[in-house]
């Protein structure tokens, strides 16, 4: 069985930066790419960045590309997602996911999700 637990969230201001973190435990967290998720209200969850098992290399959707990165630290079993020059169209709730599947693209090709956090962005 694997946890995941999302972190830091919350309300910022157009232009802002959040930092979220996601503390796994339960499985060899080195073994497996994340990712992060998001979904706002109405709206499917949508793909945001996902990184490898050394975290070297990345991936992240095109309308956050330049403005979040995804980094990891396997000593501490966590990933994180530094979010920059954020607009109110970021704002959703934020999920963190183990990669087991084929595709990082795809919210199916990730087994386990931690329970969210919210991000909301005032304009």
């Amino acid at each position: 069985q694997v946890q995941l637990v999302e972190s830091g969230g919350g309300l910022e201001q157009a232009g802002g930066s959040l930092r979220l973190s996601c503390a796994a435990s339960g499985r060899t967290f080195s073994n497996y790419p994340m990712g992060w998720f998001r979904q706002a209200p109405g709206k499917e969850r949508e793909f945001v960045a996902h990184c490898s098992r050394s975290g070297r290399t990345t991936y992240y959707a095109d309308s956050v590309k330049g403005r979040f990165t995804i980094s990891r630290d396997n000593a501490k079993n966590t990933v994180n997602l530094q979010m920059n020059s954020l607009k109110p169209e970021d704002t959703a709730v934020y999920y963190c996911a183990l990669f087991t599947g084929a595709s990082y693209y795809y919210a199916d090709s990730y087994a386990y999700w931690g329970q969210g956090t919210q991000v909301t962005v005032s304009s």
